[in-house]
């Protein structure tokens, strides 16, 4: 016993130590920015010639590679620092849906809808604000829509509230959102969709994936609680999942289940996910997907484990005793003018969503 203590403590102090590294090194890179922003503003004029055009291109990509690893880094810390009780820890489980809360309601029927890697705080994109407004007036009155809940960090909160790193967010939205210089405010939304790109990678990682679904999982179950949610009276929750938000869902669908004590169903739109997920006790996945959707169909060959060439991956064993519905809409691409949430499409999308719920009731 006492082994394991000194092995635990000696654990926590390399993993502090790390975090402190990370701090450093950020901090480090937000100064070299700094200092490279003030040297460019000086030497705006310079700027229009070749060479300085080039040497400011190898700065940019400089940075990216510097910043990318550190978001990786961070985002790892992250989920263990919060696993590990240095954020208050996680809530006790047992402790959820304990009193009975009256839905007066009568909502039976849960959809969560998880957004893609775009997402930076719980309000959704015009588009996707439009998507959502068509998508609950097509749902029948039993069901009820979840929206808002940022899939990509582990707190109960948006990036920009954090408290754990919400000075380094707000900061990164306010030059994302404000600065004059276009390459700055490009550099800033990359650096988000890069913490988020990776929170996707984690999720369908094998080791550090079932931590981070957990942590999504309880906190879409606290969301639900605080809506009324009782085991009791629902009959099912279906997660709704757009591009990587395809892979949270799949990744948190059977630990939700467990938790919530209903039936879970997904449905993907556009998805890119592993198939690496658990998905030995969910009975339906449906996939809406675009017939020019080039992302979606990278991601099936950037992620082996759904390849029929490996007959006994996850994504495959659940395939031979389970039903999967595809759903294809003709022209339709992965975002943009011709993706789901664009004019000429939302209502198509809307319509293959509301299909598969009434074909599940």
């Amino acid at each position: 016993m006492t082994k394991t203590r000194s092995s635990l403590r000696h654990h926590r102090v390399l993993l502090l130590t790390s975090r402190r590294t990370v701090v450093v090194l950020m901090l480090a890179s937000a100064i070299l920015l700094f200092l490279c922003g003030a040297v460019i503003r000086r030497d705006a004029i310079a700027l229009v010639t070749s060479e300085s055009i080039d040497e400011l291109l190898k700065l940019a990509a400089l940075l990216v590679i510097i910043l990318v690893p550190l978001s990786g880094i961070y985002s790892v810390m992250l989920d263990f620092v919060f696993w590990e009780g240095w954020l208050d820890g996680l809530p006790n489980p047992s402790h959820l849906f304990t009193e009975r809360f009256p839905d007066i309601s009568g909502h039976r029927h849960y959809i969560i809808y998880l957004d893609g890697i775009h997402q930076s705080e719980e309000d959704h994109p015009p588009r996707v604000s439009r998507f959502l407004s068509q998508l609950e007036e097509g749902i029948d009155h039993e069901s009820i829509l979840v929206k808002g809940i940022e899939a990509y960090t582990i707190m109960p909160v948006a990036l920009r509230s954090d408290s754990y790193s919400q000075w380094f967010w707000r900061r990164l939205f306010s030059l994302q959102e404000h600065h004059p210089n276009s390459l700055v405010r490009f550099l800033s939304a990359f650096c988000v969709q890069a913490n988020n790109v990776i929170k996707v990678g984690i999720s369908s990682d094998r080791r550090y994936g079932p931590v981070m679904n957990y942590e999504l999982a309880l906190k879409i179950a606290r969301r639900l609680e605080s809506l009324g949610f009782h085991p009791s009276k629902a009959v099912r929750l279906v997660l709704v999942g757009y591009s990587g938000g395809g892979e949270m869902a799949i990744g948190t669908a059977e630990i939700l289940q467990q938790l919530c004590r209903v039936p879970v169903q997904v449905i993907t739109v556009c998805g890119v996910f592993s198939g690496n997920g658990a998905l030995e006790e969910i009975n339906r996945v449906a996939m809406v997907v675009g017939g020019k959707d080039p992302v979606a169909a990278l991601g099936q060959v950037a992620y082996p484990g759904r390849s029929p060439l490996l007959p006994l991956s996850n994504w495959n064993r659940w395939q031979r005793k389970r039903k999967l519905t595809r759903y294809e809409i003709s022209g339709m691409n992965h975002c943009g003018h011709s993706g789901p949430f664009s004019d000429d499409f939302s209502s198509k999308v809307v319509d293959a969503i509301c299909c598969e719920l009434c074909m599940t009731r």
